[in-house]
């Protein structure tokens, strides 16, 4: 069996789909033999529990409750950055191309073929056709159109920056905007009903790859004029499952799309999504039959439930990183000495052990070790509180007091914020820094971390595209600023760096640009990389079907409850 690796998929290889169009990956849901997709299926069934239940029949009641430690923060998926929102959009809308069901190759989606021109410059996508919106309106090449010129353009009317939307990953995994010097769309062209055509004015290296993100998916153009800016709170996508309500910091509901296009799918008839905010609670709630999946497992429960009658787990693969970043824009953050310092204090190992049941490893770079251009002849800031307080008094800092603030949910690459919080406080205060712990609502916590608000503070980024420009892009360079990049760090050196490793379509030339960039970030230290984390899931027995994705959500379509 293959590792499930998180695996950098390059314009080159794009190339090489492209000679044999759609069939270089999965269609509609098949697993070839030969694709990596495949053993990786079989193994994680075979590891995890994913797959059918033994001797199971399928329920009469196909009502499925998944249950979160946090809200959504919109439905409209372009415009945040929250796996809670993606984990619900992601059973609304779809993409052109589809990832594998627990790796990064690109397969058929809503585009059934592709082809890409020698040059690298134009992409052409041949649509499936009978595919229709959930408001029955026909998926054709004018969508495709109106959605990517809907991102691109602050002008258009469907951009509502007004309103306060703004779609951060676009820019930086296409670019910038139209209009932006670095915006490698030049034009999409629509050749007929079932055909689109983009045209770069650069060549991109994770194109293909961004066509399968859960950003860039497909709303009906006729919801846009219907709800306007509120779209967030009624989103229609051409996806296995239908919105129904929101009850905020409650739950989601929706329910089956009877139109689908693939036949005899989704297999569920409804999908709540219920938050339950506290780890235990949920786990509880889950052994008495309330909930189906619950995120957010306790490590230290997960020794527990192994064996136990009714129950299943489930892993995600390492795909993540968490870290406590500084606001550099704030003193005494601005000064690296300081921040080299504090990379000093904290004791990741002991974080590891006590929080994640060592379900988890210490993080020196920003991209997880299986990622293309990984540098691990980085030499890691070792855990040396008295070599941390010397820095600290040489540089002057005495009596240093700072506000940590933590996230109020658990997050697959965080399962506990607030002990973990805790564990840091400590190591802070063994150094004479005493760090008063801050949290709020989990959107506020966003907003504000985004608006530069905070000191020191907690968060993470998990892989959707298997690439390593989606770390780097959104959340250390200087265009991620208002973004991703809650650090507010911009380097002009990193930053054509990492525009060089964007537009390459060279894989040796891209991972040696990436590693130069990661001896600047480990220099400068705008953030402490904590953990590169193994999130896992608990499920019933009942629950047949599911695999989760290296990326923090997976669709839902395959997945039916037994007896």
């Amino acid at each position: 069996m293959k590792k499930a690796m998180v695996l950098s998929f390059s314009l080159s290889g794009a190339l090489l789909l492209a000679a044999c169009g759609g069939d270089g990956g999965n269609n509609e849901g098949e697993n070839a033999p030969e694709n990596n997709g495949g053993d990786n299926a079989a193994a994680n069934d075979e590891e995890n529990g994913g797959g059918e239940a033994e001797g199971g029949e399928a329920a009469e009641d196909q009502t499925l409750i998944f249950a979160r430690g946090g809200d959504s923060v919109s439905l409209d998926y372009a415009s945040v950055t929250d796996g809670e929102s993606s984990r619900v959009t992601q059973q609304i809308y779809e993409t052109l191309l589809f990832f594998e069901e627990d790796s990064f190759e690109v397969g058929p989606g809503l585009a059934e073929d592709w082809e890409v021109s020698d040059d690298g410059l134009t992409y052409t996508f041949m649509l499936k056709e009978g595919v229709t919106f959930h408001d029955g309106t026909e998926f054709n090449a004018d969508a495709v159109k109106l959605n990517f010129e809907r991102w691109a353009d602050p002008d258009h009317e469907y951009h509502f920056a007004d309103e306060g939307y703004a779609y951060s990953v676009y820019g930086t995994q296409f670019g910038g905007f139209q209009g932006d010097e670095g915006h490698v769309i030049d034009e999409i062209n629509v050749v007929d009903d079932y055909t689109v055509e983009f045209q770069l004015n650069s060549q991109l290296g994770s194109f293909l790859q961004n066509m399968g993100m859960s950003y860039f998916a497909m709303t009906s153009p006729q919801a846009f004029e219907e709800h306007g800016s509120a779209i967030n709170e009624n989103p229609v996508g051409t996806g296995p499952f239908q919105f129904v309500s929101w009850s905020k910091d409650d739950s989601i509901v929706l329910e089956k799309y009877e139109d689908y296009w693939q036949e005899d799918m989704p297999k569920l008839d409804q999908v709540i999504f219920q938050v339950i905010p506290d780890n235990s609670a949920r786990l509880t709630a889950l052994r008495s039959g309330e909930i189906d999946i619950m995120d957010g497992l306790n490590p230290d429960d997960l020794q527990a439930l192994e064996g136990e009658e009714g129950i299943q787990t489930f892993q995600r693969p390492a795909n993540n990183i968490g870290y406590l970043g500084f606001n550099v824009e704030k003193e005494p953050f601005d000064d690296p000495e300081l921040r080299r310092a504090l990379n000093h204090a904290i004791d990741k190992e002991t974080l590891i052990e006590v929080l994640y049941a060592g379900n988890a490893e210490a993080a020196k770079n920003l991209i997880p070790p299986d990622y293309l251009g990984y540098n691990d002849e980085i030499e890691a800031y070792e855990y040396d509180p008295e070599m941390a307080q010397q820095m600290l008094s040489d540089a002057g800092y005495e009596d240093l007091e700072v506000e940590l603030w933590t996230m109020p949910v658990a997050r697959p690459y965080m399962p506990d914020p607030e002990r973990a919080a805790e564990v840091m406080q400590g190591n802070l205060a063994d150094i004479g820094v005493t760090a008063e712990i801050v949290t709020m609502e989990w959107a506020t916590y966003l907003e504000q971390t985004e608006a530069g608000e905070q000191e020191l503070f907690m968060l993470g980024w998990s892989g959707v595209n298997g690439d390593p420009d989606y770390f780097f892009g959104n959340l250390i360079h200087g265009d991620a600023i208002p973004g991703g990049n809650r650090n507010f760090y911009s380097n002009p050196e990193l930053d054509d760096l990492l525009n060089q490793a964007k537009t390459s379509i060279d894989e040796d030339e891209r991972a040696d640009l990436y590693m130069q960039a990661q001896e600047i970030i480990h220099e400068d230290a705008p953030m402490i990389p904590l953990v590169h984390s193994t999130p896992i899931l608990a499920g019933s027995e009942r629950v047949s079907g599911y695999v989760p994705h290296p990326q923090t959500s997976e669709p839902l379509t395959d997945v039916e409850l037994t007896e």
